[in-house]
């Protein structure tokens, strides 16, 4: 008989503090053992794709805030769509994307990308 992983908490995430290690996506990014166990146990390697590939988009590549610190949010609704925004500050939105589907656990993440590391706000 095999077990199915319990399902992401936030309460999981919020156990992380700092990182041990530092690991590279293919894009080149740099993101933490929060991120990783984010994106292993929610399923969520496509968001970490969707981050890195915003990096390269001219709104968020030429703003000089963004190249020190931004803040991504992802925010799945009821029908399993989601949004996912990509902000200087709170409610100074730079990019967003439309998810059509999603799996994911949870209604909310938040991530930071502080000089290229993407973080989980508990690791910042």
């Amino acid at each position: 008989m095999t077990h199915s992983p319990r399902p992401l908490t936030e309460a999981d995430l919020a156990h992380f503090t700092g990182t041990s290690t530092y690991y590279r996506h293919w894009l080149g990014m740099l993101f933490t053992d929060g991120v990783l166990y984010l994106a292993e146990r929610g399923g969520a390697h496509w968001l970490l794709d969707a981050i890195a590939a915003w990096q390269i988009d001219p709104r968020v590549r030429e703003d000089p805030m963004l190249k020190e610190f931004q803040f991504w949010t992802l925010t799945v609704n009821e029908d399993r769509s989601a949004v996912l925004i990509c902000e200087r500050d709170s409610d100074d939105v730079v990019v967003t994307q439309t998810i059509p589907f999603t799996d994911f656990p949870l209604t909310r993440v938040r991530l930071y990308l502080q000089q290229g590391v993407l973080c989980l706000p508990s690791e910042y």
